[in-house]
C-alpha cells in the first residue's frame, strides 16, 4: 500500500473498538522482565515494528524470549541484570524506547556491544544519555556521527552512585537510567540538570518499577533508588494503548458521533488520557463505562478552537491539529518544541501539510496556531512518522480528496490502523 485515499463519511460514527497494547508499556515491561529474576509472563503485548525490534534485540543478547503472537503474549526469562552474551550486535530500528533503554543496559554491563539503528533513529537525540553513561564508566565509539547512533559500547558495571542528566530533549533518557539503577548494586541518585524534571512517561516508568517491586523517590530535583531492590513479577497485563485510542475518540468529535474503546479506563497510567480533557473542552461528553471510556461528540459536529499546553501529552499534538481546521475559531497548541526531535520535526510537518491543504498556520519555535478553514484535496507527506499518518487521516473523514502517502509507516506502533479505518468508513457511508 503506497498510498491510502480516505473517504469522507456521510454519517456520524457509532463505534465500539479494541486497540492494541500500549507501546510504551510493552517495551518497559520487556525491559523490566529482562532485568528481573525468573520468568515473567506478559499479556496484552503490542506486536509492532518497535516492539519486534525490542524482542529481537533481547534475543540477540541471549535472553530467553518465548513469543506467542496470536495470543498477544511473551514470556521473558530474566537474568537479574546480567546480559547472557558478553559480545553481540543489536538493531533497534526506529524504536526510541529500544534505543535509549538498551543503550543504558549495554553501557552498564560487562561486555562489548554494537548498536545499529534505522536512518530515522540515527538522527534522533542520544548525546545526553551517552554523556551520563560515560560519567558511569562506559566507553562509546561512534561508528558514523559523534553523539548519535550507531555506536560500539564497552560497558562498565557498578562503582558509581550518581549521575547528572538533561532530559529536555527526551524523557526516555531518564527512564533508561531509572530502570537500570536497581541492578547496579548501590544506592543511586540521578540529578536532573534541565528545567524539565518530570513528565507523564517518567511517571509510567516509576509506576511500572513499583509494579515490578522497586521503589523510586523524587524530591523535585533528583531521583533516588535504594540498593537491595529487585524486579520480580510472574504475570503482567499490559494496558491498551491510549495514544491509539485517541484517534478513534477524535472521530467522535469530528463527526458528532460516539466511540467506545474497549478496556480503556480513567485509571490508566498513560499520560495521553489527558487528551480526553481537550475533547471535553471541545464540547464532547466523556464517560467511563464498564466496557471502556465512551466519547460522544456534539450533535451538530461543531466545536470551538482552544488554547492548550500539550507538553505532557505531546503525541496528541497531531490529533488536535487534524481537528483544528474544522473548529469555529483558532486553535493554539503551546509548549511543544521537543516534538521537533521525534520521528520527524512534527511542528514543521504539521504546518507544511496543513498549509498544502490551504489552512492558515502560524508556526513558532514551540507552538502552533491553526485557523479554521476548508481543507483542500492533498497528498499528505508522512515523513516516515506513524503519528502523522494516523492523525492526518482524520481530516479525510470530513474533507474530500485527502490521500495519505506511505500509510504503512504506522506499523511502528499500530499495524492494522488503516485496515480498521477502512472497515469504519465502509460501515458509515
Amino acid at each position: 500500500m503506497d498510498t491510502y485515499k480516505v473517504k469522507k463519511l456521510n454519517h456520524p460514527i457509532n463505534l465500539e473498538i479494541a486497540v492494541p497494547g500500549s507501546k510504551s508499556i510493552t517495551n518497559r515491561a520487556l525491559f523490566l522482565a529482562a532485568l528481573g529474576t525468573g520468568e515473567v509472563h506478559l499479556k496484552g503485548v503490542l506486536f509492532s515494528e518497535d516492539s519486534r525490534c525490542f524482542l529481537s534485540s533481547l534475543e540477540s543478547l541471549g535472553f530467553s524470549v518465548e513469543i506467542r503472537e496470536e495470543e498477544k503474549e511473551v514470556i521473558v526469562g530474566g537474568c537479574g541484570g546480567v546480559i547472557p552474551k558478553k559480545e553481540a550486535e543489536i538493531h533497534v530500528g526506529s524504536a526510541g524506547t529500544a534505543a535509549r533503554f538498551l543503550t543504558a543496559m549495554l553501557a552498564l554491563s560487562e561486555g562489548v556491544y554494537t548498536i545499529q539503528a534505522s536512518e530515522q533513529m540515527k538522527r534522533r537525540p542520544m548525546r545526553p544519555l551517552f554523556e551520563a553513561l560515560e560519567q558511569l564508566g562506559a566507553e562509546f565509539t561512534y561508528l558514523e556521527k559523534k553523539g548519535f547512533l550507531p555506536v560500539r559500547v564497552r560497558g562498565k558495571r557498578g562503582g558509581f552512585k550518581e549521575a547528572s542528566l538533561d532530559i529536555s530533549r527526551s524523557t526516555q533518557f531518564l527512564s533508561a537510567l531509572l530502570m537500570m539503577a536497581p541492578v547496579l548494586g548501590e544506592d543511586f541518585t540521578i540529578h536532573i540538570m534541565s528545567e524539565k524534571k518530570d513528565g507523564s512517561y517518567i511517571r509510567i516508568t516509576k509506576k511500572m518499577m513499583e509494579q515490578f517491586g522497586v521503589e523510586c523517590t523524587f524530591d523535585g530535583d533528583s531521583y533516588h533508588i535504594k540498593k537491595g531492590q529487585n524486579y520480580q513479577r510472574e504475570i503482567y497485563e499490559i494496558e491498551p494503548d491510549v495514544s491509539a485510542a485517541c484517534y478513534f475518540y477524535a472521530m467522535a468529535a469530528l463527526t458528532g458521533g460516539r466511540t467506545v474503546v474497549k478496556n480503556v479506563h480513567k485509571d490508566s497510567m498513560q499520560g495521553d488520557l489527558r487528551f480526553l480533557e481537550v475533547l471535553e473542552k471541545l464540547g464532547c461528553h466523556v464517560t467511563d463505562t464498564e466496557a471502556g471510556i465512551e466519547v460522544t461528540g456534539t450533535n451538530d459536529g461543531h466545536y470551538p478552537g482552544i488554547t492548550v499546553d500539550m507538553n505532557d501529552f505531546s503525541d496528541q499534538t497531531m490529533t488536535l491539529a487534524a481537528l483544528a481546521p474544522f473548529a469555529d475559531s483558532p486553535t493554539t497548541i503551546r509548549n511543544i518544541g521537543h516534538i521537533r526531535l521525534q520521528e520527524s520535526d512534527r511542528l514543521s510537518a504539521i504546518a507544511k501539510e496543513l498549509t498544502k491543504m490551504g489552512i492558515q498556520v502560524e508556526e513558532g519555535e514551540d507552538f502552533l496556531v491553526i485557523y479554521p478553514g476548508k481543507p483542500q484535496p492533498s497528498l499528505v507527506s508522512t515523513y516516515e512518522d506513524h503519528r502523522m499518518a494516523m492523525a492526518f487521516s482524520l481530516i479525510g473523514l470530513r474533507s474530500e480528496g485527502i490521500v495519505i502517502d506511505n500509510p504503512l509507516c504506522c506499523k511502528k506502533t499500530f499495524e492494522d490502523y488503516f485496515i480498521l479505518l477502512d472497515r469504519i468508513i465502509k460501515d458509515h457511508r
